[in-house]
């Protein structure tokens, strides 16, 4: 349906794409992935509208082809009195409406025919659409995402989570040829994010995916396209196949470094041995034989690998402070409650000690962000903060944190950073680098900007932590140093995430919401109630140890011990056939 050939686009400031090519095909579900700011939503605006971007190569887009579009950055319209069933029916609503004002017109019509040729178009476009089923097409979407108690409900009333799920639905029910999502999992709490599983996996025409969310990539896609460093590669099947034979790759190609490493480095030796030798004999062949070994030198450095797709460079995270407190409490919440229309936390008591790691858990429009902002604020009767606490903030609204009409310089200046260099110095360390800092936040990707606000927290040296979704945007490797950059962490940390592996992996403990109130509950039983609502029984057992092989494979890469890590390669194999 769509074909993308030796396809360049360069910005003014960037170059984004050097012949890349792919195609689109029936019955695939592609995963569109890549690093922050490597292209990927231009790429789709691209395929969205062509005529608008002036690009080398070749796009091809077959004429009867039919795109559908969820845009990343959609906005809930709170004026409309419109019911969920309603905007997810609109077209076909429309078209039935047209259908009966024809009806109504042909009562008093006296020439029939110019309205009976009308009321046969609007008859056959409602055929087209599929309109005679459209009512119990839109219940199975709601019962398959589970939110048919909505479908009477005020579109204004909806959380931004069940907003997005209503606009796939809308476009899925369009019956497009292809589907392009740009992120569509973003603040989606683990509810909302497996409907959206189900929605995928229940679509039946072909689908681009942009998304970094690790739940939705091993359990949705069967082609991943991964756009890195200019260049782009197609991998038809699963994403931990995909990561799978990535990890082989690595190994291979680290094995081969180290051997021309140990190549070049012997051939070094003989070109200074026969340099020594011509300084004292002026023999020719001595000469023919120095110049060709410096010609084979300099083969060898031609032709060592290059792979952008495994050699990826992990931003370096690290959160410190300042000054530690001791064992003490951070944060007293005391019966807390906050309503807008309506109450959604009520009598709310909770504390936070000095090197607690804690997520705030419960579904889209709860009051999780409100109260956390409170934290921060820090104005609330109910809560108290300890006096010898810093606090630093990451907004899921990015603008509440940062500057978009500043440079990247300017903001860090801003910051408290005492000049340029030291900026420059600072945030390489988050892959920003070269003209990129004299670029406007504004101009930057999601996912960039999320990168910078991180940079920011831990430019703070502060010793609470108050995160709001930081995973969000964020490319897959961004995500993994984040990670370890919180198990690392010596203070407090409060953060609002959906993301599963992150809570899991990073934090001590869950405050969940239920009920408009608050409870504890360790790690090993939200594990346990989150597995046990999504997953079969031997799956939680099964990515452990898939895990735990991964990280042996990584010592043994460490080590250079690629025997031990073709060994583990096996084995790791077998795990993720039980996937």
């Amino acid at each position: 349906m769509i074909k993308v050939e030796n396809l360049s686009f360069t910005f003014p400031q960037k170059e984004l794409y050097t012949n890349i090519s792919f195609t689109l095909e029936e019955a695939q579900h592609c995963a569109f992935i890549g690093t922050s700011g490597s292209g990927k939503s231009t790429l789709i605006d691209i395929l969205m509208d062509p005529e608008r971007y002036l690009f080398e190569g070749k796009l091809e887009i077959d004429p009867a082809c039919k795109i559908g579009y969820v845009s990343q950055f959609s906005q809930l319209d709170r004026t409309k009195e419109t019911t969920v069933f309603e905007y997810i029916g609109e077209p076909f609503i429309k078209v039935q409406d047209e259908i009966q004002a024809i009806c109504a017109e042909m009562e008093t019509a006296s020439d029939l025919d110019p309205i009976l040729e009308k009321y046969q178009e609007a008859l056959d476009a409602f055929e087209a659409m599929g309109g005679g089923d459209f009512e119990s097409n839109i219940n199975k979407k709601l019962n398959l995402a589970n939110l048919m108690k909505l479908k009477d409900a005020r579109v204004s009333d909806l959380s931004g989570g069940e907003f997005k799920l209503v606009q796939v639905m809308k476009e899925m029910l369009n019956s497009p040829d292809v589907m392009v999502m740009d992120e569509p999992d973003v603040f989606l709490d683990f509810e909302n994010l497996n409907a959206l599983k189900n929605l995928i996996n229940a679509h039946k025409g072909i689908l681009l995916v942009v998304t970094h969310n690790r739940y939705l990539l091993n359990h949705c896609f069967n082609k991943i396209i991964h756009l890195e460093n200019t260049e782009l590669q197609e991998f038809d099947g699963r994403y931990i196949d995909y990561h799978f034979s990535l990890l082989q790759t690595k190994i291979e190609l680290q094995e081969l470094t180290v051997a021309e490493e140990e190549e070049l480095e012997r051939n070094e030796k003989i070109i200074n041995h026969l340099r020594a030798i011509a300084t004292y004999n002026a023999d020719a062949s001595k000469g023919r034989a120095l110049k060709a070994r410096v010609s084979y030198q300099e083969r060898l450095e031609a032709r060592k690998i290059k792979a952008p797709f495994v050699a990826i460079k992990q931003p370096t995270i690290r959160f410190s402070m300042e000054n530690e407190m001791e064992d003490t409490t951070v944060i007293q919440v005391s019966n807390y409650s906050v309503a807008f229309d309506e109450l959604l936390l009520d009598n709310v008591s909770f504390e936070i000690k000095s090197t607690d790691k804690v997520a705030i858990i419960g579904p889209n429009g709860t009051g999780k962000t409100t109260l956390l902002r409170e934290l921060f604020n820090n104005k609330h009767a109910s809560i108290e903060i300890n006096a010898d606490a810093k606090v630093a903030y990451l907004s899921q609204l990015q603008g509440e944190v940062l500057n978009d009409s500043n440079t990247i310089i300017e903001e860090f200046i801003d910051a408290g950073f005492d000049t340029y260099d030291e900026v420059r110095s600072y945030i390489a360390n988050y892959g920003f680098e070269g003209e990129i800092v004299n670029q406007k936040i504004a101009s930057l990707s999601g996912g960039e900007k999320n990168l910078l606000q991180v940079a920011k927290v831990a430019a703070s040296k502060a010793n609470v932590l108050l995160l709001d979704e930081p995973t969000s945007h964020l490319d897959i490797y961004a995500q993994i140093a984040l990670e370890k950059a919180i198990e690392d962490y010596k203070g407090a940390i409060v953060m609002i995430s959906h993301d599963f592996y992150s809570v899991v992996n990073g934090m001590d403990y869950v405050l969940i919401i239920d009920d408009k109130t608050i409870r504890k509950m360790s790690i090993r039983k939200f594990r346990q109630m989150i597995y046990a609502r999504h997953f079969d029984k031997d799956y939680l057992e099964t990515e452990q140890n898939k895990k735990s092989v991964e990280m042996k494979i990584e010592l043994a890469l460490k080590e250079t011990d690629f025997e031990r890590a073709k060994g583990l390669v096996d084995e790791l194999e077998a795990l993720i056939k039980l996937l």
